[in-house]
């Protein structure tokens, strides 16, 4: 007897319909699997049967063949088990149930308990889209499937329970949609910082414009502890940005039952010690989604930038002029959003101490050179802002002021946000360092006064074109936070202080 159940795979971050074919036939006793399936597709033979006679049931005796199809699509994972059980106990005549718009998902243990599974939130949004109504899911893993609204999630504990429910004998209660506050995790305060107003300021706009943002300076000063608390003057994350950003997390397996939907944007900051493949993406037979892709509408943060290996500093180039990554391996390829803000810390040398008047650099010119020669032009074009950190003098440091709060900052921020969402319209860049060429000459328009500065700036400043629409960004975004319509000279005077020190432009 041949029995149908609709379920769900997974492809890269995305997920699609997938059916489980059961066929039970007289013969010689097997058990095959076909569809492109992997390893861990195959062991649901072993799982399948044992969660089957240890909820009571005999196993059934003859031929037993499960296609899953598209049968062209690799299969791979455990969140078959639980369809390929139903669709045994079906077609063996052991249950008796059809539903043609439900489907199944899950991981079976050998007693029949289902475990959660890995990329529930893509999965549910497919199911959806397929129009399938009602989502049996593990229990653990059904708050992160109710936040695809248009479905009923079931919580399945057992294979018995869920054997119960199909029958009529005890109906399952659905999952109510998860709700959870936001900005549950505590984030470090701006207010416990000593002095670096200026940094704090280019943090400000940064965290406004969604800009790229370089900090430099000597140990000590402050600059990795200045990033832990960038998250905290983010903009809330819209429901649209947390879905997509939740997705790529939950394919990682980095989501919760307790917290299955980002309420807080990523910051992701990976050792230096981190591989091309593990910053972009990859991985063998299929890639997976890398740091950049998890940094997505969040925070990428590189402390001590020119100890990263150079290939995995120039392999950000690409992702972040166009917010996406596409990885190519043998089997698959796949492309990954990666839309994030690049926050980086470096030394301004070896020993930490170039420039500083102290004259405590012990590093020779050749050293400093070999040093910061491993940060191409190229990349450092890509950042809008650069912010030196200077160590701290005594009285700021026995300063016991409080300063100002992040909540404050972020209050400015979330307005000058909120002008650019009104600016470029809900299909629009989300803000102002995604501009494209044809909203920066109707937004960036600048006076006489204004193309003076520019013109001066560009011929002894050694821009680029690149640069030159950067710092316009940023003029964009200085003006935003003060509120004001049009770039003036002021907003573009502030943003040219922002500029790469000498010795990082040689």
């Amino acid at each position: 007897m041949l029995y149908k159940v609709r379920s769900l795979g997974l492809q890269g971050i995305s997920g699609y319909e997938v059916t489980a074919e059961c066929d039970l036939a007289s013969g010689l006793p097997n058990f095959d699997i076909v569809g492109l399936p992997d390893t861990a597709v195959k062991e649901a033979r072993e799982r399948v049967r044992s969660a089957i006679k240890n909820n009571g049931y005999p196993f059934p005796v003859g031929r037993i063949t499960v296609n899953l199809a598209p049968a062209n699509l690799r299969k791979s994972g455990t969140i078959y088990d639980l369809p390929i059980c139903v669709g045994i106990l079906a077609a063996s005549g052991q249950l008796t149930w059809s539903d043609p718009h439900c489907a199944f998902v899950g991981e079976l243990s050998l007693s029949g308990t289902l475990r959660p599974v890995v990329g529930m939130l893509p999965m549910a949004l497919a199911a959806r889209d397929a129009g399938i109504q009602r989502l049996f899911v593990p229990a653990d893993s059904a708050p992160e499937a109710t936040l695809a609204e248009g479905l009923t999630v079931y919580p399945v504990e057992t294979v018995e329970q869920l054997a119960a429910h199909l029958t009529g004998q005890s109906p399952i209660t659905p999952a109510p949609p998860w709700s959870g506050a936001p900005d549950a995790l505590p984030l470090p305060d701006f207010a416990e910082v000593r002095g670096q107003e200026p940094v704090k300021r280019a943090l400000e706009i940064a965290a406004a414009g969604g800009h790229n943002l370089l900090m430099v300076g000597p140990p000590g000063s402050g600059k990795s502890m200045l990033a832990r608390r960038f998250p905290s003057i983010l903009p809330p994350l819209s429901q649209r940005e947390a879905l997509e950003a939740t997705q790529i997390h939950s394919v990682m397996g980095l989501t919760t039952k307790e917290h299955p939907l980002l309420t807080q944007r990523p910051f992701r900051a990976p050792h230096h010690t981190i591989s091309a493949g593990g910053m972009a993406g990859g991985g063998n037979p299929y890639p997976r989604p890398g740091e950049i892709s998890l940094a997505h509408h969040g925070v990428l943060f590189l402390d001590e930038l020119p100890e990263f290996h150079k290939d995995v500093i120039e392999v950000l180039r690409q992702p972040m002029e166009e917010g996406v990554i596409s990885v190519v391996r043998s089997a698959a390829s796949e492309t990954y959003p990666c839309d994030f803000t690049l926050l980086c810390a470096m030394n301004p040398c070896k020993c930490g101490w170039y420039g500083h008047p102290s004259g405590r650099c012990r590093c020779t010119p050749a050293q400093v050179k070999r040093y910061l020669g491993k940060l191409s032009g190229p990349l450092l074009d890509r950042i809008d802002l650069f912010a030196e950190v200077p160590p701290l003098e005594f009285e700021a440091l026995s300063d016991r002021s409080p300063g100002e709060s992040s909540a404050a900052i972020r209050a400015r921020v979330t307005q000058a946000r909120a002008r650019q969402s009104a600016r470029f319209g809900p299909d629009g860049p989300t803000c102002n360092a995604a501009m494209g060429q044809v909203a920066l000459r109707r937004w960036c328009a600048l006076d006489p006064e204004g193309q003076a500065l520019m013109k001066g700036a560009y011929e002894h400043m050694g821009l680029t074109a690149r640069s030159y629409d950067r710092i316009l960004r940023v003029a964009r975004t200085i003006a935003d936070l003060d509120g004001a319509g049009a770039v003036a000279v002021e907003h573009l005077a502030e943003a040219l202080q922002y500029r790469p020190p000498e010795y990082l432009r040689r």
